[in-house]
């Protein structure tokens, strides 16, 4: 008597059309899946309901930064584009930098950092905008700055943060003539300019800033023989020369560079 082996295996073709069925079904209950998701997350239930803003403001008030940045912001709590919310924030005027979180199960958090005002940055239009204290050249209401105090900067396009640096390193040198430095500019050429609060402009020429402060040092310590012993104010002085420089005394023109100095571009 012979043992029941089973039913007999099924052909290629049949486990091959069973596969693909079993397969499509998984695919399509995958898709109803993520649908179904996709639809649930999108619903009104789940809106950003509330946005904390967070930071050291003292140029924005929390209401300001919210109108500003709500009519941006899109989706729900679980589909808002977070790069995109950021950008939204940092559009309005005075954000520097702004980092958005979402906090469930319906708010938004918001870190801000608004910048800092140092400078003016006068413009080849003449129009002028603002620096900020790292360099960085931002669109701001000039009217809102209350300081009456702040240098003008100016330069080649991108230069703000080495022209910034280079007021910071020259103004204790200038201080030391009872001046003030109002004005630092570069050419596109390369080469440096200052402006003094009593009107005095500085020509100090080319070169990387331990040049150029070298320069204005020895410069800041010699002059005060030229203008003590003359009695007239400085009016002008050009560093460009190799082995001294040359000033002019307003009603008075002298010069304590050697005649056969060479002189920088």
């Amino acid at each position: 008597m012979n043992a029941y082996a089973g039913p007999p295996p099924l052909p290629v073709d049949v486990r091959l059309t069973q596969g693909i069925a079993n397969a499509v079904f998984v695919l399509v209950a995958v898709a109803l899946l993520v649908a179904g998701v996709l639809w649930l997350v999108r619903l009104p239930v789940f809106a950003v309901r509330a946005i904390k803003v967070e930071g050291d403001l003292n140029r924005n008030s929390v209401s300001t930064i919210r109108a500003n940045a709500m009519p941006r912001l899109a989706g729900t709590f679980f589909t808002v584009d977070l790069a995109k919310s950021r950008a939204a924030f940092e559009q309005v005027p005075w954000v520097r930098r702004a980092v958005v979180h979402r906090e469930w199960p319906n708010r938004l958090r918001v870190q801000i950092e608004e910048h800092k005002v140092a400078a003016l940055w006068q413009q080849p239009d003449g129009n002028e905008r603002l620096v900020d204290e790292d360099g960085e050249v931002f669109e701001a209401n000039v009217g809102d700055v209350e300081d009456d105090g702040l240098p003008t900067l100016s330069g080649p396009e991108g230069s703000s943060p080495r022209v910034l640096q280079m007021y910071r390193r020259l103004q204790p040198s200038f201080q030391r003539l009872d001046a003030g430095l109002d004005s630092v500019s570069l050419s596109a050429g390369g080469s440096w300019r200052a402006e003094l609060d009593t009107g005095a402009t500085i020509e100090m020429g080319r070169g990387d800033e331990p040049e150029v402060v070298a320069r204005v040092e020895r410069f800041v310590r010699t002059v005060t023989q030229v203008t003590g012993r003359l009695q007239h104010p400085l009016e002008h002085a050009d560093l460009r020369h190799v082995d001294g420089y040359a000033v002019k005394l307003k009603g008075v023109t002298t010069s304590d560079a050697p005649v056969a100095g060479k002189k920088r571009n």
